[in-house]
């Protein structure tokens, strides 16, 4: 332990988050150096912004409050040196690619990158006494279930390789959980929207990525000129407006579960959450929302299917709620979407323009 910091109520002090420099592990750590944690941050920036983290050591300049480590999972001699030269309590463990498109496209790269990373993780976390481990999974794993709201033991039957890549990993964790004494909590989550409230911290992915990137970012580029008009993949999908239907979840709600996971933890226990609102939005609410919200006219494309993708999907949050007093408070599609779209507009750049 850092001289100086004293032992977090939780009985965790410095958690290693995975991923951090991403737009959900930047507001985590965010969150969690608020909440008078100690982090270190370890991300390669393949999809991770320096700009996030840079961000984050302006608001926590105190020495040994946050650390930031350039190493990619997939080298396991270069994770197995950072778990021997630090004593992480925990690890929050969101470092993926995270497009369901991509992922049919290069499914090798999927695997390797969320399943045989999160294996080389645990595997260091094993060989170095690491007992806790958060692990942000996702509502891809459940696939196109046949019932609706999703709930915790709904099958998973998941049609890409993303879900597939996530689903193994959390297979990985929980046979290796059975022998462990390990703490364990699995977050399945579903469609990410927002950033901070404060304005500290917002999205802002690579611009050769904005094609697979999420909806809301399309829909501000639109906004703002970045591209023409906005593309909608589908609109023959069995629900009530022909477009995809998605639970969508504030990224300070998310963050919020994450932390509430992290507080009730305990050793050689598993605990598996779904994250979200409960409500199912379609693309079209969506993108009506997106126009309230940055106040532009938004040409919108109709375009087919786009593969790997699923008609419905929406949570029922009961289990949440009842085992770790969780229950989504930013459920305004409009708000959120305008918090999101305040940062946007401060950083027209990016965290470049910061």
């Amino acid at each position: 332990m850092t001289k100086g910091f004293s032992r977090h109520e939780t009985g965790v002090t410095h958690v290693l988050v995975t991923g951090g420099a991403g737009y959900i592990g930047s507001h985590a750590t965010l969150r969690l150096l608020t909440d008078n944690y100690r982090v270190t941050i370890v991300d390669n920036l393949s999809r991770g912004n320096m700009g996030a983290v840079r961000a984050l050591q302006r608001l926590f300049p105190e020495p040994g409050r946050l650390q930031f480590i350039y190493t990619d999972l997939g080298d396991p001699k270069a994770v197995n040196k950072m778990f021997s030269e630090n004593a992480f309590d925990a690890v929050m463990h969101f470092a993926a690619v995270a497009y369901v498109g991509e992922s049919t496209q290069e499914p090798l790269r999927y695997y390797h990158n969320i399943t045989s990373n999160t294996l080389t993780v645990l595997e260091a976390m094993a060989a170095h006494n690491v007992k806790t481990l958060i692990y942000s999974s996702t509502c891809a794993t459940y696939g196109e279930p046949d019932t609706m709201p999703i709930v915790e033991t709904t099958p998973q039957i998941p049609i890409n390789p993303y879900g597939k890549a996530k689903k193994m990993s959390e297979d990985i964790i929980l046979d290796f959980s059975k022998k462990s004494n390990m703490a364990v909590m699995i977050l399945r989550y579903f469609n990410v929207i927002g950033s901070d409230p404060e304005g500290r911290l917002g999205e802002a992915p690579r611009p050769e990525l904005r094609e697979h990137g999420r909806i809301s970012g399309a829909c501000f580029d639109a906004a703002s000129g970045i591209i023409p008009g906005l593309k909608v993949r589908g609109t023959d999908y069995p629900t009530a407006d022909g477009t995809c239907v998605r639970d969508y979840i504030d990224v300070t709600d998310l963050v919020d579960a994450h932390v509430k996971a992290l507080g009730k933890a305990e050793p050689s226990k598993v605990g598996i959450y779904n994250v979200g609102t409960g409500k199912g939005r379609s693309v079209k609410e969506f993108v009506e929302a997106c126009k309230k919200a940055t106040g532009a006219t938004i040409k919108v494309d109709y375009l087919d299917r786009r593969a790997g993708d699923y008609a419905e999907v929406y949570s029922n949050p009961a289990k949440i709620r009842d085992e770790l007093n969780w229950t989504a408070q930013h459920t305004d599609l409009r708000e959120s979407l305008a918090t999101a779209w305040k940062w946007q507009k401060a950083h027209p750049g990016g965290y470049g323009s910061a």
